[in-house]
């Protein structure tokens, strides 16, 4: 669960932190809506760029940022829709944007909900304690500038393999980052990294492990949930017409928003993807690849596989090429004689590597299900093409440049040619043995209980008591900031 006893001499160094620093925290519900957020906040923004490191871009934690570098406030929810010429199906897909968050990518709010609550409590004490943060990518960025704009120092774990735009950013933010070996489905040596730096180190650091952190599952089911709700009621919407919300599982952080989405919306769908290299939900499959932000060889701590309706495995060489296919001349020019606008051709960059798998899932589930213009499928563009840029320009050395008939080929194949291969509906059984792999990798390894595990399964209100937890933080937090004195 989330830690909320209280240290009272720690929490009392944060708060001088926080005087000292100018720092005020956002609550759950300014997140969710920042028409609540105070105005003394909204004009210090007017002069705050979106990625500057400054304490008051943490109430930028938002899905409702204005899409701008600099001076931007808040509107309405950020997000597209990803038309049928592109999709080759008949039901309407919609996706949040996640470009639009500090650091370019949503995790940054994930690591919020993770650092707030230990903050407010004193269970993380700034003054003294590094902040470390295990990630497969995105994660760690966010953690890095969340501790450097709540003014304490950081540790970024990533696998050696990750784009070098989160490597050539990190060591501009991070106190220390680490590569640990392999690639993105290599989570396992981060862990064993993790434990090194805690038999070292002790309590000089503490560990915001995004896999068991439920500050993460927390804050997506609450902000993310949120923002699709808000979404779909832009779109009129009906509750029969949302058909499926499809998301890669990396740390089952974002897929927490399905939570939230079954309980405003009964009949939705909760479909996890993965990498077709790595395919361990659908067949307890292990191996590498290449669709950055998502890690596999296990199920993290804090997915609710109980609420999981379908697992779809996507090609990483598909996510690769539709890349090229989105941001290169030939491959938009191709795009614009199938239809495709201009202002849509434009968007194509909103989608990074993960954004584009969680795109063909939903291309598998509507096909899946025989879905027609009356449907609709909700995903999430995690992060942008800006993360990958190295990743087009290593491709263009070693495959040539892209041309029309490569842009041809990858649209056909790729997008069009997407069936409903390795795709598994769920049953009882099917998701009982999914979470029980959780037992190798939590149980054996990382010190979690056997009574914690068939909690997970069998109480139905252990998922419903972590929610419950919103209101009591957003309160904590409240009652920090009033003791810091700045409003």
């Amino acid at each position: 669960m989330i830690d909320l006893t209280m240290h009272k001499e720690a929490r009392q160094k944060n708060i001088e932190r926080c005087r000292e620093k100018g720092i005020i925290l956002p609550t759950t519900k300014q997140m969710i809506n920042p028409d609540l957020v105070p105005e003394k906040i909204k004009e210090k923004l007017k002069n705050i760029g979106l990625w500057d490191v400054d304490p008051a871009n943490l109430f930028r934690i938002t899905w409702r940022n204005e899409p701008t570098e600099k001076g931007g406030l808040f509107g309405d929810v950020n997000y597209i829709e990803i038309p049928k010429e592109l999709t080759g199906v008949k039901a309407r897909i919609f996706a949040l944007v996640g470009k639009y968050f500090p650091t370019g990518a949503h995790k940054v709010g994930a690591t919020y909900g993770c650092l707030a609550p230990a903050l407010v409590t004193g269970n993380f004490d700034s003054t003294r304690q590094k902040a470390v943060w295990p990630s497969t990518g995105n994660y760690c960025r966010g953690g890095a500038y969340n501790s450097v704009l709540l003014g304490c120092e950081s540790i970024a774990i990533l696998p050696e393999e990750m784009s070098a735009e989160r490597f050539n950013w990190l060591k501009k933010i991070a106190g220390e980052v680490i590569a640990t070996p392999g690639c993105e489905s290599n989570v396992k040596e981060i862990f064993d990294k993790c434990n090194e730096l805690d038999a070292e180190r002790g309590d000089d650091i503490v560990i915001f492990n995004q896999f068991d952190e439920f500050g993460n599952y927390l804050w997506h089911y609450n902000v993310t949930g949120r923002a699709f709700e808000d979404l779909l009621d832009k779109e009129n919407i009906s509750k029969d017409q949302l058909k499926a919300f499809t998301s890669t599982t990396g740390s089952a952080g974002t897929i927490g928003a399905g939570d939230y989405l079954k309980q405003v919306f009964p009949n939705v769908k909760v479909v996890a993807g993965e990498a077709l290299q790595c395919p361990t939900l659908l067949n307890n499959g292990f191996g590498g690849h290449r669709i950055e932000g998502i890690g596999d060889k296990h199920v993290p701590w804090i997915h609710n596989v109980r609420n999981t309706d379908m697992v779809t495995a996507i090609d990483d060489n598909d996510c690769m090429d539709i890349l090229r296919l989105f941001n290169d001349k030939e491959g938009q020019a191709y795009l614009a004689k199938k239809g495709l606008s201009q202002d849509v051709i434009k968007k194509l960059p909103l989608l990074g590597i993960s954004g584009i798998a969680n795109v063909l899932s939903a291309i598998k589930v509507a096909k899946y299900y025989e879905l027609d213009e009356d449907d609709v499928i909700v995903t999430v563009l995690t992060d942008s093409e800006a993360m990958y840029t190295s990743r087009l320009d290593e491709m263009n050395k070693a495959q040539g440049a892209f041309t029309s008939e490569d842009a041809a080929a990858v649209y056909a194949r790729s997008i069009m040619g997407q069936v409903t291969d390795n795709t598994l509906e769920l049953t009882y059984l099917e998701r009982k043995r999914i979470h029980n792999l959780k037992y190798y990798t939590w149980i054996e390894q990382q010190d979690k209980t056997y009574e914690g595990i068939n909690k997970q399964w069998y109480d139905k209100k252990y998922w419903t008591n972590i929610q419950a937890l919103t209101d009591k933080i957003d309160a904590l937090i409240d009652d920090f900031n009033k003791e810091v004195g700045l409003l």
